[in-house]
């Protein structure tokens, strides 16, 4: 599976704002790999704005389509005018492990129901605007037994397919390189050993059930 993520480094997170009848919603986004990244972004939200009205949130912490790893919280707004919209634009997106805080400054005017889930809405569509993002490849490992001649061939093949090399083992006998195989593609090694003239001796190691 192949999907985008927040190009973010953990503990740091993207902000952006709106005003909506003089209330002030500022949202933040972070990558959220786990509930705990997600976590550290409502701890400093939390630090940063004591004296908001609001902690709005909602993640994902997981692939698109995660349905165990997310969560949402209106955080004393009305039932489902925050939370909820939010995690659905999350959810629309097409996004993973993203983590979203909506921090509101109430203005004075009352939003209604409507207003309030169209406002967080909206300022988490806002954000994602300019959120800079980096697509995640699932991969499964495989090793493949090469003698040291055949190594620089295969290194440059795996390069030309984009495949990572992700380690390296020498001994006596020769080269181990552990490979990085998109999981969205099916397996096949045909064409590297059709240009090493040889069968690959090959064990995979994490591939999926």
């Amino acid at each position: 599976m192949r999907y985008r993520v927040p190009d973010l480094p953990a503990a740091q997170w993207h902000s952006a704002e709106i005003d909506v009848e003089k209330s002030q919603f500022i949202a933040w986004l972070c990558h959220a790999p786990d509930a705990d990244a997600f976590s550290a972004l409502l701890e400093a939200a939390r630090a940063t704005h004591p004296n908001a009205s609001h902690h709005c949130t909602a993640y994902i912490a997981g692939p698109p389509g995660e349905q165990t790893q997310i969560g949402f919280s209106d955080d004393g707004e009305p039932g489902g005018t925050a939370g909820r919209p939010m995690y659905q634009v999350l959810q629309g997106s097409q996004l993973g492990e993203v983590g979203c805080v909506v921090i509101r400054y109430f203005g004075g005017t009352k939003l209604g129901t409507g207003g309030l889930a169209r406002a967080y809405a909206q300022a988490v569509s806002h954000a994602l605007e300019t959120l800079p993002t980096l697509e995640v490849i699932e991969r499964d490992a495989y090793t493949l037994r090469l003698t040291f001649a055949n190594e620089a061939v295969a290194r440059s093949w795996c390069s030309e397919q984009a495949i990572p090399v992700e380690q390296v083992d020498y001994d006596k006998d020769g080269v181990q390189l552990t490979i990085g195989w998109p999981r969205d593609q099916a397996f096949d090694l045909a064409p590297l050993e059709n240009r090493l003239k040889c069968t690959l001796d090959i064990t995979p190691l994490d591939a999926p059930p």
